[in-house]
């Protein structure tokens, strides 16, 4: 997989995928699912997925185009252009599809937690059963929630954090995010050459620290190694009642518990956590486990693949 910021640098979208496909196993077709049509580099949804699939079929060389659609069908690019609400956003749907093969019965419930996003996906052995099925639409369900274990903004986490014997308001300004937390609780490693952090400083647990300081204002000749990790708690507390609660109100719509829990993402490991929390005692799945951890991050694009492989009817 290949990470690349499409809301800083839309126009070099193609030269991106354009690298990725030389890395890539030689294909005939290319099988398209998307997520960045949100960003804010575009006016509309509409308009973003365009512009996704106009780099996807100048990079295409001749290649058939398929994309996945939210409502389970694969089109050529012109009709997902004609169809674009169904092509923004439809990743959940296909990973969504794919671990239905890991539920038998009619009570299956996939946990994506990825860097920006979570997914509590109700699923059977036919695909995703959700009440949503636009981004805006999941949100108001609880099968989106707008939180990951990477991009999300401290002060959009908490509103306060420990300090000293006390706690302390969280200044409203971006200076360190969820990934600084899991930093410094050791469930993300260090990184020194990813300087995709609030600061733009490494990916390591010193500059995490450093970051979490900033969130109250202070600095850490000011904020103890001991306040930044009871803060780091904190905020992975806050962030498993955000969980907690939506994955409660999936299943309250539910007359039967989950048989069978998928767990996907990076942040299977707080996947765990909450399912501990929650105490649901169905067969746990880990795509991590399943796949491998790197191909389980690209999870979305690893089911597309394989469901095209298959030809899986549409």
């Amino acid at each position: 997989s290949t990470s690349f910021p499409l809301w800083r640098r839309p126009k070099e979208l193609a030269v991106s995928l354009l690298e990725t496909l030389a890395e890539a196993p030689p294909a005939d077709s290319l099988a398209v699912t998307m997520t960045g049509e949100l960003a804010d580099c575009y006016l509309t949804k509409a308009e973003g997925g365009a512009s996704i699939l106009d780099a996807v079929e100048q990079v295409a060389a001749g290649r058939e185009v398929h994309v996945y659609l939210c409502d389970g069908r694969v089109v050529d690019a012109i009709t997902a252009r004609d169809a674009a609400m169904l092509a923004a956003a439809s990743n959940w749907h296909v990973l969504a599809r794919f671990a239905a093969r890991f539920a038998s019965d009619e009570t299956g419930l996939l946990i994506d937690i990825g860097s920006t996003t979570s997914d509590i996906i109700p699923i059977n052995g036919s695909g995703p059963c959700t009440v949503g099925n636009t981004d805006p639409g999941r949100l108001a369900s609880g099968e989106l929630v707008y939180s990951g274990i990477q991009r999300s903004p401290i002060c959009a986490v908490v509103s306060e954090l420990p300090w000293h014997e006390g706690t302390c308001a969280v200044a409203q300004e971006v200076f360190a995010t969820t990934q600084d937390a899991y930093l410094l609780l050791g469930e993300i490693v260090d990184d020194p050459e990813n300087l995709d952090t609030a600061d733009g400083r490494p990916c390591t647990q010193i500059d995490a620290y450093a970051r979490l300081a900033r969130s109250i204002c202070a600095d850490t000749t000011m904020y103890s190694r001991a306040d930044a990790l009871r803060s780091a708690a904190a905020v992975r507390e806050a962030q498993l009642e955000l969980l907690t609660s939506a994955v409660d109100k999936v299943l309250s719509r539910s007359p039967t518990r989950p048989n069978t829990i998928v767990l996907s993402g990076h942040g299977e490991f707080l996947g765990r956590m909450l399912l501990d929390r929650l105490q649901l005692d169905g067969q746990r799945v880990s795509l991590s486990a399943q796949l491998g951890p790197e191909i389980s991050r690209a999870a979305c694009a690893h089911a597309l693949a394989v469901l095209a492989r298959e030809r899986t009817p549409v």
